[in-house]
């Protein structure tokens, strides 16, 4: 499973949990909650197209040598 799909699953639940939620102040922080983790779930597919390639920079040259 991708990252993405786990965070879409944590927000289904979430969302989930505050339907279910009574107390308006922890229904928001369900909801809260759950649009963070849709907000994960986007970075994660926008990280998903990303080839990030580190290659190590050649040594610094000697100012005194030529």
């Amino acid at each position: 499973m991708i990252q993405r799909d786990i965070y879409l699953m944590n927000a289904a639940l979430l969302f989930a949990k505050a339907e279910a939620e009574k107390d308006s102040a922890i229904k928001a922080d369900f909801e809260n909650m759950a649009r963070a983790y849709l907000r994960l779930a986007d970075q994660a597919e926008r990280n998903a197209h990303n080839d990030v390639v580190y290659e190590t920079p050649p040594p610094p040259k000697d100012r005194d040598q030529p």
